[in-house]
């Protein structure tokens, strides 16, 4: 149904109520909706721009929903038209758009009603709006929601955060809207403040880690392999069946196996190699730095899109070490092809396990500073379906915490130590193979390197600390005496001894 207008009183009075409305109707927000109004809700919506209002009822017709979803548009009307206490979700572009919509929806919304920004938003921002709504009695949420254009319309994972009062008048919604898995829905409350908006952050830099370990597999078995892409669409559907299970390496094999319709040969091959980003990855790896968590996996992806985008560069930089006879990697003469992707499988089965420990660390890390108290079991179960990153593996993780609320790293429990264990000669193997031949795999080596710095009990950290007291009498600590201590270490170089040392550590 369409509102152009503000209906009549009387017509006012015997409409019902919607249970919930959505403002913002580009492809998320409109599939979203659909959904909402497929699971049984009736739910009013709003665009700024009116045609794409009109767009949303007419899909909504089309797919015998018309009674559900009504459009307005009139923001006041909007308002108007949603029951008590209102619930808004906002799925606009992040920043001031988002400023923008709460600043038009104050004006009508009433103490007690709930706004929930369903967008890709820094996580301090919704802190700040939370506040800022909170004096005119009006609760904020900010709810991660992955799963692109199909998993809002079929079933997204949804990680709502912010006034936990708020949810109880949307989890009837959400629990019914999410993805459903065989112990659940993909929905649980996250915690307060920004909660929700930061675990879909580093779930976004997970997701990164992901893609680039999956491109570097790839790049493996074509190049060192000679693997052709129908070989390698069979090699990723049969390692879908097993421990790699994922919906990035099912649509990897369709991508793979995907001819191209403009011409001879596949699509992918087509396909400018350089890769875009939106923020969330890069916020991911300033958040670890600023939390002091180590992620190397997830830098390397970021790191590797930013390389990609110096195509011309690099283009140039491979004629330059040409003519120096550095030539171009290829395929290993008389390989064993099953050998290497068997290696290749558990190199990437093992450096996953690394992508995905550092972005729950990240989140452990930031939930103890904000005091969140962030499920990490529930998280890796809500993320089991309708998002980017579900897994048949991320059951393990969710089991993981089960059985250690407290793990300090996915590395060390006993599953996941088992399995790193059964890996690690593949891992190395594939990994010295690639550095010999020149296939630059970042994702996989800066993993490898995780596992066994996090495994190694001394490391040459000592050194580094007395080169830092030798230029700015920075301190150590000795393993054979408690306290801090600082040496001169060579009295040629002048004094570096300028300051008081026995308490002072930096």
């Amino acid at each position: 149904t369409l509102f152009r207008s503000a209906p009549s009183s009387e017509k006012t009075g015997k409409m019902a109520l919607s249970q919930i409305g959505l403002i913002g109707l580009a492809v998320m927000g409109q599939n979203l909706s659909l959904n909402v109004a497929d699971k049984g809700f009736s739910i009013s919506v709003y665009n700024r721009s009116y045609d794409k209002t009109e767009a949303a009822v007419k899909r909504a017709q089309k797919e015998g929903l018309g009674e559900k979803l009504r459009g307005y548009e009139d923001i006041k009307d909007f308002v108007a038209s949603l029951e008590r206490p209102r619930r808004v979700i906002i799925l606009v572009k992040a920043g001031a758009p988002v400023d923008q919509t709460i600043d038009q929806l104050q004006k009508y919304m009433e103490p007690g009603d709930i706004i929930i920004d369903g967008g890709n938003e820094w996580y301090e921002n919704t802190e700040k709006r939370k506040a800022q709504v909170a004096e005119k009695g009006l609760l904020y949420m900010g709810m991660g929601v992955s799963g692109g254009e199909e998993g809002a319309r079929r079933g997204p994972s949804l990680m709502p955060g912010g006034a936990a009062e708020a949810y109880k008048y949307i989890q009837p919604i959400v629990e019914k809207v999410a993805a459903q898995v065989n112990d659940g829905p993909c929905v649980m409350y996250i915690g307060d403040g920004g909660a929700g908006n930061y675990v879909k952050m580093v779930h976004n830099g997970i997701e990164y880690g992901d893609m680039q370990l999956i491109s570097e597999a790839y790049d493996i078995l074509k190049t060192l392999g000679g693997l052709t892409n129908e070989e390698l669409a069979a090699t990723f559907t049969e390692w879908n069946k097993g421990e790699l299970q994922s919906f990035l390496v099912e649509i990897t094999s369709i991508i793979l196996g995907k001819k191209d319709d403009k011409g001879p040969g596949f699509l992918v091959d087509k396909i400018v190699d350089q890769t875009g980003s939106k923020g969330t990855g890069k916020w991911t790896v300033q958040q670890a730095a600023d939390l002091s968590v180590a992620s190397p996996t997830i830098t390397a992806s970021l790191d590797g899109r930013y390389m990609s985008a110096l195509k011309s560069e690099r283009v140039a930089a491979s004629q330059v070490f040409g003519k120096l006879g550095l030539k171009e990697p290829t395929s290993i003469p008389g390989v064993n092809k099953a050998q290497l992707v068997d290696d290749v499988r558990k190199a990437l089965y093992a450096s996953k396990i690394c992508s995905y420990a550092q972005g729950m660390n990240i989140i452990k890390a930031k939930s103890q500073e904000k005091n969140w108290n962030v499920n990490l079991g529930g998280l890796a179960r809500i993320w089991k379906g309708g998002c980017i990153i579900r897994a048949g593996f991320l059951d393990d993780i969710r089991k993981a915490y089960e059985r250690d609320p407290a793990l300090a790293n996915l590395l060390v429990d006993p599953f996941f130590a088992q399995k790193l264990a059964e890996s690690e000669a593949s891992w190395r193997r594939v990994t010295g193979q690639a550095i010999a031949a020149g296939v630059p795999v970042p994702g996989v080596t800066t993993s490898l390197a995780y596992f066994d710095t996090y495994r190694r009990a001394r490391l040459p950290a000592n050194l580094v600390q007395a080169q830092r007291d030798f230029f700015g009498s920075h301190t150590y600590q000795r393993t054979d005496a408690e306290g801090w201590f600082h040496t001169v270490w060579d009295e040629t170089f002048g004094s570096a001894d300028s300051i008081t040392t026995s308490q002072y550590n930096a």
